[in-house]
C-alpha cells in the first residue's frame, strides 16, 4: 500500500541523513567513530534508511536499529487494539530493566517521525494514551539524566508522507520541497548552511542571556500575557535537537504564568486535530481553557497530571532563520515556521532542563523549587500572529526583545 509514494532524488535523501547523523548529534559537531547511534523509524521513511546507515558507518560509529511497521512511530506507540483490548497492568506496563540498559549503551538517539494516518488514533479514548505515556515517563526520565550529564544527545524530525500532506491539501511532492528548502537540503553543503545559521542563533541567545531578563510581556491582539524567569534560567537555541531548528527559547518558573493566550494554528495530537485553543493562566496554572474544535481532547490532555496545566517552554522563531512559509500542519515544522511574523508557542508540560545555567549542580528537588515544570508531557501549541514581546530586565529596565517576526539583537 506504500509503494507509489514519492520519494526525492539520493543526493536530497543523503543531505538529509548526513544533516542528522554527521551535524545534528552531539549538538552540531555529528557523531564521532566508536559511539552507538541508536535509530527508530517505521516504514514509510524506508528510502532513508540506507543513507542513515551510510553516513553513520562513515563517520566510523556503530547503528542499533528499531524498525517500525507503518502504523508505528516509537517505542510505546501501539495499534488502536492494543488501547482498546489491554488490561490496566498491560497499558501501563514498562519494561524498566531493559530500556535502562539501552539508555546505558546509546549515545545518541534518531527519531524520524512518519505517520501513516493522523487520525489513526481518534477514536481510541484519550485517556488510556495518557496514562500509557504516564506509564513511560521513566525513560524520558533516564534519557535525560544522561543527556544532562553531556553524555548522549538525540534528534527528531519527520519524513514526509501522504498522510502529512493531505493535512495541508498539498501533493506528497509539494510537501517533499517544503521540507527540502527548510532544512537546506537543496544545498550545496546542507551541513554548512545549517551552522551558519546554527552561529546566528548562538548570537541571538549569548544577547539574551546577558540581559538578565526576569520577567516577559507577550502582547498581540490576540494574546496578553506574562511570562516570568528565575534567575537561572538561560535562553537555548541552536542545539540540533530538531531538524529543522530555528526557534529560540527557555523554561520560564511556571508560578510567574499569569494572562491569556490564543493559538491561531491547530493541535495535532494521538490523531486528534484541536483547533482555537486559548488558554488563561493565574499563578501558573491554566484556569481557562476553550478550544473550537475537540475541546475534549484538549481537556484530556491537560488532565494527564498535575503538571499538563502549567506552562514548560517559551519559545519565539526568527523570520529571517526559516525558509518554512506555510503552514505544513505539523508540530515540529510549524513551531519553526517562518512567514510573516515568524511563530510564537509554548510547550504545556516538561521543562528542560537545559535552559537551566549550570544545571548539573542542581538535585531534581532544588529544579522544582525553581519552578521549572515536571510532567509526562510536553506538547507544543503555536501561533502566527504577530506579537511584541518587551523584557523586564534584572535593573527594572525594559526593553523590546522581539517585533514582526524578528529579534532585535541581531543587527
Amino acid at each position: 500500500m506504500h509503494q507509489n509514494q514519492f520519494v526525492p532524488n539520493e543526493k536530497i535523501l543523503k543531505n538529509f541523513a548526513d544533516v542528522l547523523i554527521k551535524f545534528a548529534l552531539n549538538s552540531g559537531n555529528g557523531v564521532k567513530k566508536g559511539e552507538v547511534v541508536y535509530v527508530s523509524i517505521n516504514e514509510l521513511a524506508k528510502p532513508l534508511l540506507e543513507h542513515i546507515q551510510n553516513s553513520i558507518i562513515e563517520s566510523g560509529a556503530h547503528m542499533i536499529l528499531n524498525y517500525l511497521p507503518a502504523e508505528f512511530e516509537r517505542d510505546r506507540d501501539m495499534l488502536k487494539s492494543f488501547y482498546n483490548n489491554a488490561s490496566e497492568e498491560q497499558l501501563t506496563f514498562f519494561p524498566y530493566e531493559y530500556i535502562q540498559a539501552r539508555v546505558n549503551v546509546v549515545d545518541h538517539f534518531v527519531i524520524i517521525l512518519s505517520p501513516h494516518d493522523i487520525n489513526y488514533l481518534s477514536d481510541v479514548d484519550q485517556n488510556k494514551i495518557s496514562k500509557r505515556a504516564r506509564a513511560w515517563k521513566p525513560y524520558l526520565e533516564m534519557r535525560n539524566e544522561k543527556e544532562y550529564k553531556g553524555r548522549l544527545t538525540w534528534v527528531l524530525t519527520q519524513y514526509p508522507t501522504q498522510a502529512l500532506a493531505n493535512v495541508v491539501s498539498m501533493s506528497l511532492e509539494e510537501y517533499w520541497e517544503q521540507v527540502i528548502q527548510a532544512c537546506f537540503l537543496d544545498d550545496e553543503n546542507s551541513i554548512k548552511k545549517h551552522k551558519e545559521v546554527m552561529d546566528n542563533i548562538r548570537k541571538i541567545v549569548n544577547w539574551l542571556n546577558s540581559l538578565n531578563i526576569r520577567k516577559l510581556f507577550i502582547k498581540g491582539n490576540d494574546v496578553e500575557l506574562v511570562i516570568g524567569l528565575t534567575e537561572h534560567h538561560r535562553f537555548v537555541g541552536g542545539s540540533g535537537r530538531n531538524i529543522p531548528s530555528f526557534e529560540i527559547f527557555t523554561s520560564p518558573d511556571w508560578r510567574q504564568t499569569n494572562g491569556w493566550i490564543y493559538f491561531n494554528q491547530p493541535l495535532y495530537r494521538n490523531g486528534t486535530v484541536i483547533k482555537g485553543i486559548k488558554l488563561e493562566f493565574k499563578e501558573g496554572i491554566v484556569i481557562n481553557y476553550s478550544a473550537e474544535e475537540n475541546l475534549e481532547a484538549l481537556k484530556s490532555m491537560l488532565e494527564t497530571d498535575e503538571g499538563a496545566k502549567r506552562i514548560g517552554e517559551f519559545s519565539l522563531t526568527d523570520k529571517r532563520f526559516s525558509r518554512i512559509n506555510k503552514i505544513m500542519g505539523n508540530t515540529l515544522y510549524d513551531e519553526n515556521y517562518g512567514g510573516e511574523y515568524g511563530n510564537t508557542h509554548i510547550a504545556l508540560g516538561q521543562s528542560y532542563r537545559d535552559a537551566i545555567i549550570n544545571q548539573e549542580r542542581f538535585s531534581n528537588e532544588e529544579i522544582k523549587n525553581l519552578g521549572f515544570n515536571d510532567s509526562a508531557i510536553h506538547t507544543d501549541i503555536i501561533s502566527t500572529s504577530n506579537r511584541e514581546v518587551i523584557a523586564l530586565l534584572e535593573n527594572g529596565k525594559e526593553i523590546v526583545i522581539y517585533k514582526d517576526g524578528e529579534f532585535l539583537g541581531l543587527q
